[in-house]
């Protein structure tokens, strides 16, 4: 029996987000009962991606490949500083290619790696909340950084060109923000790698990169996520089944019950009247300020009923995938990682997390907004 209790408190505190998720979800059947209208909550292709992006990691993982970037990432950039920059950079480039979740899923293994053999864990916190920040905010720039560009690009066909202009403003000042932070809260101290070199099996991660390749062209609906996923399932089936039992299972889930908990929150007539209330009075602000109760996706298809203003609209859900924990999917990505490599401190990783989140939030839409009030 007490083994049991202690099983069952364990998965608890490991698999916390998904419990508050699946309980939200839950309190929200009550007022909208399951029906027909749910098949439509479930974004069927970033599930998809996120699996095979989280089964292709774990297969990395497992022919070293991980252990061999960051020895490579810390030879090339010698100091604490430059190597966090660099970790931080590469999460903010590759989310504007290949969506912010994804690049978090692919680089948070690698900083984790890169300050661990380091012996610079001090600064764990710190990279896993910058390189957050920098997922959420670099996929801003394209249409297809963010699941939320996507959705508003393709509903009010917004020419590409315009798209970048909309964002170019916000875009620039997270990079300046973010450049600083890490100048200014990383000391410029010698990094060394510690622990023997390890070597990757090079005939399986050549294979790994082609499937991780094939993720990619996923995200961006070169071939149909109901093809390639079962080729990328099968491959591991037949080549690395530790990789399957590995994934991260529970933070499939954890999206899931936020997919149900946010549409439902889009279907009670008194939200929605709420929403269209508070848009006609800034929507800037108001479509930020949304994020942070359910998420910058769902707030994107929400209060998109109600305006055609798109462009206050597009920038209000990207900036305001920073603040709190759930204002972006992609930051329970990172608080699971976290808390993955460091139980039992998931209470430090949140407060550091929203004091940097929430500066960043307050700064960006103060800007704007004061730019908006002049323009």
């Amino acid at each position: 029996m007490n083994t049991f209790l202690e099983k069952t408190g364990r998965f608890a505190r490991k698999n916390i987000v998904m419990l508050i998720a699946f309980s939200l979800a839950l309190v929200t059947c009550f007022f909208i009962p399951p029906d027909k209208n749910y098949q439509g909550y479930f974004d069927l292709r970033t599930l998809s991606c996120l699996l095979a992006t989280l089964a292709i990691v774990c297969a990395l993982k497992n022919v070293n490949f991980f252990y061999f970037l960051a020895e490579k990432t810390v030879k090339v950039f010698k100091t604490a500083r430059a190597s966090v920059i660099a970790l931080v950079f590469i999460t903010f480039i590759g989310s504007m290619l290949i969506a912010n979740d994804m690049a978090l899923l692919t680089f948070l293994p690698l900083g984790y790696i890169v300050l661990t053999r380091a012996k610079k864990e001090k600064y764990m916190i710190f990279t896993f909340v910058m390189q957050n920040i920098a997922a959420n905010l670099g996929g801003m720039l394209t249409p297809f950084g963010n699941p939320q560009n996507l959705y508003l690009y393709s509903k009010f066909d917004i020419p590409t060109l315009e798209f970048i202009k909309i964002m170019i403003i916000p875009f620039t000042i997270s990079v300046l923000l973010i450049t600083a932070c890490c100048f200014i809260f990383v000391k410029k101290e010698p990094l060394a790698f510690e622990g023997e070199t390890v070597r990757p099996e090079p005939k399986r991660s050549i294979l790994y990169l082609i499937l991780f390749v094939l993720s990619i062209v996923m995200v961006f609906r070169a071939i149909p996520y109901w093809i390639g996923l079962p080729i990328i399932l099968i491959v591991l089936l037949i080549v690395d089944r530790k990789a399957l039992l590995a994934v991260d299972y529970p933070l499939l889930f954890t999206f899931v019950f936020f997919f149900i908990f946010a549409g439902n929150m889009a279907r009670i007539e008194p939200v929605r009247t709420f929403f269209s209330n508070l848009l006609n009075l800034n929507t800037l602000l108001f479509s930020a300020l949304s994020c942070q109760i359910i998420s910058n996706v769902p707030s994107a298809i929400l209060l998109s009923q109600f305006t055609d203003n798109y462009a206050p609209l597009l920038i209000g859900v990207n900036i305001g995938g920073v603040g709190t924990v759930i204002s972006s999917l992609a930051s329970l990505i990172t608080f699971r990682e976290y808390c993955a490599h460091n139980a039992g401190k998931g209470g430090k990783y949140l407060a550091v997390f929203s004091a940097f989140n929430f500066s960043f939030l307050i700064i960006l839409t103060g800007v704007m907004l004061l730019l908006g009030s002049l323009v």
